[in-house]
Parts: structure tokens; sequence; C-alpha cells
């Protein structure tokens, strides 16, 4: 077994289900074990001393999967805690929290993936686990391990009824530490997309919330309704249609791990990618002036300016969540104040939230700034207004056919760079930090398009991103990127090219 495929950035992941299923329980039980070896090495202890807890989502495939990592766990004498259902953030926050604090935590979750698909999420001290983290636990997994002489225990120990306390303290704090019902007046519809996010609601309704609409809180794990993922057509028009249909004042939705969330205002329309960000960037730069945003690097122009107007530095990074959030931490440690890493899929973490990356407690802070707007008579997406969004958007994914595709599309970036310096109608991005991103003038109107090449944090694949504030703007980009990019081997290009033509 090649442990290393089942790779995916900093987590593990692959087919649970069915004739094809990588993700087995005998190979997650391997799995439980090398991390359970891992974790007593960071923490300079013996395998026999430490406690690994287990949570997972509501797939298919979840209860079978904990119960052999727990097994391989236990075989090298360690303790696992099985905190059954739970979310993704909590299996972090159970590290913090009085009263638990295991060593580590590990989340059986494919997040929005298809419901045949399940995953890893190793959580250790100081957060999720890197990149490299990763690459030494499954090379303990290849090299495998002699079971303990004598095995530790399997203890169910539910966390996520502290991690909804949480949750509810926050709320009361955040509104009026006098009121046990600070939601009242407050119409919210949740959807769950029938993962582990269900009981949001009913701790909304706790809080005096009303939730008629709410839909899809029950976890199934086959995912009948539509796909949880906040990112998904279909999802965000469901959560929309039920917001209206009720009259609701927002609507919130989850993945199924809710370490990613969105949300839709009154009105229906959909509050994610750029709008989301801008949305929670609004309400922190009020509480902290001139402090540093760190996202992706495919959010829009538009974005840049918003921040900018609040009176915040726009920091433009990698893609990949946990790059977001090192960044975020390493600029922290460097003095720049930086409360807030976030990638346009949702994926966000704040700094008064340990950098976990916690799309419920994302959507909390939200609410909180709702229910006190309504309380001024004002609406959420008030904050939005200034925001220019793009007239044209498209994302195309070019196919790296080479062989080394790492260095072809290198080589295919620093191409269209050279380029771009030696055109002067090309403006290349002065905070390019991942691939290459240009923008254009177009219509007398000074860098109203932009494209932005770089290879994919994990396929060989060179996504493709462009924004237009002015009509036509995005082919005029896509095409001055082919004259660039046409002599470039070992890069499929007729998606490109068809783009243009279409």
């Amino acid at each position: 077994m090649d442990y290393r495929k089942l790779k995916s950035g900093s987590d593990v992941r692959g087919v649970a289900v069915g004739e094809n299923a990588v993700l087995t329980p005998e190979v997650v039980k391997t799995l439980g074990a090398a991390f359970a070896h891992w974790t007593a090495q960071q923490r300079g202890k013996a395998v026999e001393e430490i406690s690994i807890a287990l949570g997972r989502d509501s797939r298919v495939s979840g209860p079978d999967l904990l119960k052999a990592a727990a097994e391989g766990i236990i075989s090298t004498g360690a303790t696992a805690y099985d905190y059954g259902m739970c979310t993704t953030p909590a299996m972090y926050m159970a590290i913090l929290t009085e009263g638990f604090q295991p060593d580590g935590s590990v989340m059986i979750t494919a997040s929005h993936h298809p419901w045949i698909m399940n995953g890893m999420k190793f959580f250790a001290q100081g957060g999720g686990i890197g990149f490299h983290d990763l690459d030494d636990i499954l090379a303990l997994a290849e090299k495998g391990s002699v079971p303990a002489e004598t095995a530790g225990l399997i203890i169910e120990k539910p966390f996520l009824p502290t991690y909804q306390r949480h949750l509810m303290d926050l709320i009361i704090n955040g509104i009026d530490p006098e009121v046990q019902k600070p939601l009242l007046g407050l119409h919210v519809v949740v959807d769950a997309g029938n993962g582990a996010g269900g009981f949001y609601a009913d701790m909304l309704e706790k809080l005096g919330a009303w939730i008629e609409g709410s839909q899809f809180l029950e976890p199934d794990g086959r995912f009948p309704n539509h796909i949880p993922n906040p990112e998904n057509k279909e999802a965000m028009a469901s959560i929309s249609g039920a917001v209206k249909k009720v009259g609701a004042d927002l609507g919130i939705i989850f993945d199924a791990d809710c370490d990613r969330a969105a949300i839709v205002d009154h009105t229906g329309k959909e509050i994610n990618r750029n709008r989301l960000i801008a949305l929670i960037s609004a309400i922190l730069l009020d509480e902290q002036p001139g402090a540093t945003i760190v996202t992706d690097s495919v959010t829009s122009a538009g974005l840049a300016d918003f921040i900018k107007e609040w009176g915040g530095e726009h920091y433009r990074y990698k893609r990949g969540y946990r790059n977001v959030i090192d960044e975020a931490v390493r600029l922290n440690e460097a003095g720049v104040n930086c409360p807030l890493a976030i990638e346009t899929s949702g994926h966000a973490a704040l700094k008064d939230n340990h950098f976990l990356d916690d799309g419920m407690y994302l959507v909390t802070v939200l609410l909180i700034k709702a229910m006190q707007m309504k309380q001024q008579g004002e609406t959420l997406s008030k904050l939005l207004d200034g925001l220019r969004e793009p007239v044209e958007s498209t994302e195309i994914r070019l196919s790296v056919t080479a062989e080394d595709f790492g260095t072809a599309a290198h080589n295919a970036i620093e191409h269209v760079l050279q380029y771009g310096a030696d055109h002067e109608d090309w403006h290349i991005a002065p905070d390019n930090r991942e691939g290459v991103r240009i923008s254009f003038d177009v219509d007398n109107e000074l860098n109203a398009a932009w494209f932005l090449l770089r290879l994919s944090v994990h396929d060989p694949v060179m996504p493709l991103n462009a924004e237009s504030d002015v009509p036509g703007g995005v082919k005029h980009a896509l095409g001055k990127l082919c004259e660039a990019i046409g002599q470039c081997e070992g890069i499929d290009l007729s998606p490109l090219q068809k783009a243009i033509e279409d």
C-alpha cells in the first residue's frame, strides 16, 4: 500500500465505499497507529502515556472508520477517546478545553466530497498538522509498527455538547450577558446538508431565534438533498430559496464537517466567496482599524479596494487553507496585527479563535452582528455597500500533460512573467505571491481585467482564474495569456482556446 497516494494537502482522503475503496478500515487502523506514534514523538512521551480523540461526520463509512482508527491507536498502548458525531473545529477545541485536552485528535471526514469518499484530518497541540507532518505520519504507516503488549482503552466521551456551550456563551456575551435568549426576534434558516451541523439550529432556538424553514438537519451519510458545500450552486440555491420562502432575516449553510460555511441575506442573496470575506473583514476592521486581512490568491480586485476603504491592508497569499493560516500566524509573530485568515472557499480562521479553521465560529460572529444591526433597524448586508463586484469571471483548469508536471508548470509561469515584463500593457501584480497575476487596462478603465495562473495545490493542473470589471475584459485577458503561453510545452491549452472562441 502506497500511503502517499492518500495525501490531499495536509489531510488523508480516498474512496471509502465499494469495490474501489482505498481508505479501508485496515488502512485507517494503520494510520491511527502511525498518528499515535507520531504524536508521542512530538509530545516527548511514551506512546502508552498519550491519548488521541476521534470524531466523525455523518458519512455512512464514518462509524467503521472511526472504530478502525481507535483500534489502531490502542494497539500502540495509547488511549482513544471516541467523541462520536462531531465537527472538525471541535476536534481541535477539545485539545484546548479543560477536562478533555487529548494529546492529539483525528476527524473522520471528507468535507464536502461525495458520500463514497472519506478521510482523516489530524490535529496536534498547535492546531492542524502541516504538509510535512503528514509526510512523516505516512512514512510511519508505510513502516508499520509492532503492537504493544498491553492494548490501550477506547473510552466514549462526547465533546459536541461542550463545543455547543462554547458557541452559546459567545453569542450571549457578544449581544447581552444579562439575557439568556439574546436572539429573540431574529429569524434564521439553517441548512446542515445532512452533515454534522444540525445541532446549530437547535442551539439557536434555545437562544430565542426563530428557525422556521431550517432544512436537512438530520445526519444522513448519503447527503440525499444536495452536496454539503457552500460553494455548490445547487446547495446555495436551496438555502436561498428556503430563506425567501419563509421571509427569514438570514440563512446559514455548512459543509459536512462544519469547517466551512456561508450565509444568504434576507433577500436570498448569496454571501460567500469574496462577499463573505468582505463581510467579516468589515466587522473586524471596524473593531481593529489598520488590521491586515490575509486571503488566498484568487480574490477579486474589488475586494482589495473594499478592504482598503475600510482602513485595512489586504495581503494576498497562496491557495490552500493551511498556507493562508500559517502566513497569518507568521505575520502576527512578526508584529503585524492580522485578525483573519480566509480563503474564497469559505475556510476562515480568526485570531480570537486560536486561528482555528472554523466555519461555525465564523457564522456565529456574523450572527451576533446581524442581531446587533437588526436592533438598530439595519440589515447585515448593508456592510457590503461599496463592494465592487466583477462583471465577468471564470475559472479554467489546464491539465499539465508533462511527466514532470511541477517543472512544466514552473517554466510556464516564468515564461508568462517574463513576457509580461517585456510588454508595457501587462501590469504584474505587486503583491504576487503565487503563480502569476497580471492585470490589463480595458476600455480606458485602468486594471479592469486580470488573470491568475498557478499550479494546483494537489493535482497536475494549472487553475486559471480571470475577472473583469467591464464587459469583454475576461476574453481580452485570456487572449493576452494565450499569446504568451502558446509556445509552452506540456500543457493542454484547449480549454483556454475554447474560452476565447466561445
